[in-house]
């Protein structure tokens, strides 16, 4: 360090010193300068750096260039400092890398650069817009190092610039981005909810709400959720998790204080209805499951391959589960005859009965009507929708159906409902009752099981269900006392494989004793498809792929011509919905109607597209 010192007093003595700044050198009257490792805009060159600076008490040169501030600075201290001074200014130089010892905020280092030492040195501008773009490079290096006053501008007060520096400011802004990300809503939310329609006429049931008309509504029931309020606040993919923004997929919406339901899709499919099992999933996965992720759960009674589960977890984000059911769920129990099993198989085939004289079918209908929701997997959900295979989903689902069961207290949901071949069951209705006889105590006091008995066929039972092929439902329900108990009943009379009890009737039965009307949903306003009935919402053709049905549509396909079940005089739908749905025209007359060859249900007041 005092080499540099001896070398600036010998230069001022000898005459024949230089200072030099990067390419440029001056010609100083300074009396001693230091060595110090400079370098221009306030950049500082590396710790490392050897500085090559001399001193000479002579006039500048005829080509001198502009004289950096910090240069001129020293320059100003030198004149006015003692050698002691220097001596210990150039120790604290030596000593503090990677800083411009020059800042405004030192008490020792206040000297400016006079107006006059400026003037003298400056050069045309040509030289020096070279000398500041030369300068550029170190100048962007030493962004993150430099003080806080050396990066502000100059007509800043000195309060800021020696007290905020720019990595300050850069860190608040950062915190303030996240914070806005967080509580700001995510896009969807940010137009309005409403259902936009593309026809001219205003629809007034955009939601397609069909509703059973109860006469006298519960005391209970009175201060009930309304669902029709609810689908207008929440619809628009209000909760849908995937806004196709992948960095606010993760990040909650504010304001959405109730928790996910805790819901799974859930399918019964063997490995060969791979293909049928791929065509529900794409269908479903681009109308809704893309946009709330809820997993799936298959169920099989054998292991699944690596190619159904490769190719299923392809088809969807969301988590997949791949499960087996246990062996006593899919095995003939202990208290089956099995020779009059082989028996009920062999005559049930021979009148045509769907799928009769299949041994796997029984299995899986008593599976589905009693055994689904006790299984390991489920323990941890509340909720399911069951996909068949070979399905088809029509229509934009704009609503958590999940939250929508949740929040308005559903206990199950239907997509059609329609009559059953009544060969399949003789017995069942006959069983029913006397479980209702047995125990009064488990029926709803709200039940309504009216509307599935037929007054003109000795109150029997309708053979009306809801189509189980699609049903949301609450898994706690069926996993209360009074379903389980009832299917009890009916599985230890052996009506599964004796008869051939279906999981329709058993679950429509079920619901209508243990569940109120007010809590059974009709999912009207999604299309869907499976086998021959169809069913489409009307007034939907702006979020719809298909063409509207009648509400009657449907009503007794699954019947078959050979059948010599006498059908109810009303569609099982307008049955569950009653009140005005079930008027008919003035003098028109069912027999007439069918004498015409019709089927007898096209007199009804209210269209079934309305």
């Amino acid at each position: 360090m005092l080499s540099y010192l001896e070398t600036a007093r010998e230069n001022e003595k000898n005459g024949n010193g230089v200072v030099e700044w990067g390419s440029v050198k001056w010609k100083l009257p300074c009396s001693a300068l230091l060595g110090l490792p400079w370098s221009t805009n306030s950049t500082p060159v590396a710790a490392n750096a050897k500085p090559s600076v001399y001193s000479l008490p002579c006039e500048p040169s005829t080509r001198a260039s502009p004289l950096p501030f910090e240069l001129a600075s020293s320059i100003k201290l030198c004149h006015s400092a003692e050698m002691g001074f220097l001596e210990r200014t150039a120790w604290k130089f030596f000593n503090t890398s990677g800083r411009d010892p020059f800042v405004d905020k030192s008490p020792k280092l206040l000297a400016t650069p006079s107006a006059t030492s400026i003037s003298k040195f400056s050069l045309p501008s040509s030289e020096t817009s070279r000398s500041s773009s030369t300068s550029s490079f170190s100048s962007a290096s030493s962004f993150w190092t430099s003080p806080a006053s050396s990066r502000w501008p100059r007509y800043l007060p000195s309060s800021v610039r020696n007290t905020v520096s720019k990595r300050q400011i850069a860190v608040v802004v950062c915190l303030l981005l996240a914070l806005l990300i967080w509580v700001i809503p995510q896009p969807h939310t940010w137009r309005r909810r409403v259902i936009h329609i593309t026809v001219q006429q205003q629809i007034a049931n955009p939601y397609q709400v069909l509703r059973p008309i109860i006469e006298t509504i519960p005391a209970t029931k009175k201060h009930a959720p309304d669902p029709m309020h609810w689908l207008e606040q929440n619809s628009n993919n209000k909760y849908a998790e995937n806004t196709g923004l992948g960095l606010l997929k993760s990040v909650p919406s504010f304001g959405h204080h109730s928790a996910k339901p805790r819901a799974a899709l859930i399918s019964l499919v063997r490995n060969s209805e791979l293909p049928g099992l791929m065509q529900s999933m794409r269908q479903l996965e681009f109308q809704w499951n893309r946009k709330y992720d809820y997993p799936w759960i298959f169920f099989n009674d054998e292991p699944f391959s690596d190619e159904f589960k490769a190719a299923t977890q392809n088809l969807t984000s969301a988590k997949c589960y791949y499960e087996v059911v246990p062996k006593e769920h899919w095995s003939l129990p202990d208290w089956i005859d099995e020779g009059r099993f082989m028996n009920s198989l062999e005559y049930l085939g021979a009148i045509g009965v769907g799928k009769g004289w299949m041994i796997s079918y029984r299995h899986m209908c008593r599976w589905n009507s009693g055994f689904f929701y006790k299984h390991p997997r489920l323990k941890d959900f509340d909720w399911y929708w069951r996909v068949e295979p070979d399905v088809h989903f029509f229509c934009d689902i704009d609503y958590d159906v999940f939250r929508f069961m949740r929040d308005n207290n559903m206990k199950y949901g239907f997509n059609m409902n329609i009559l059953d071949d009544a060969r399949s069951f003789p017995s069942l209705w006959s069983r029913t009752r006397s479980f209702i006889n047995a125990h009064p105590e488990l029926i709803h006091p709200d039940a309504d099981l009216d509307w599935l008995l037929d007054s003109h066929n000795s109150g029997d039972y309708n053979n009306c269900q809801f189509f189980s092929n699609f049903e949301i439902g609450d898994l706690n329900f069926f996993r209360g006392e009074a379903n389980e108990r009832y299917f009890d009943w009916l599985d230890r009379g052996g009506g599964f494989y004796y008869e051939r009890f279906g999981d329709a009737p058993i679950h429509t039965l079920s619901v209508a004793m243990f569940v109120p009307k007010s809590e059974i949903w009709f999912f009207r306003d999604i299309g869907y498809q499976h086998d021959i009935n169809r069913h489409c919402p009307p007034q939907s053709s702006h979020r719809c792929s298909c063409d509207p049905t009648p509400v009657d549509e449907n009503f007794y396909r699954l019947v078959p011509l050979e059948s010599p079940q006498k059908k109810p005089d009303d569609t099982c739908i307008r049955q569950f919905l009653g009140g005005n749905w079930l008027d008919k025209k003035d003098g028109w007359s069912q027999e007439v109607e069918r004498a015409f060859g019709e089927d007898g249900y096209q007199g009804y007041v209210t269209g079934g597209l309305d």
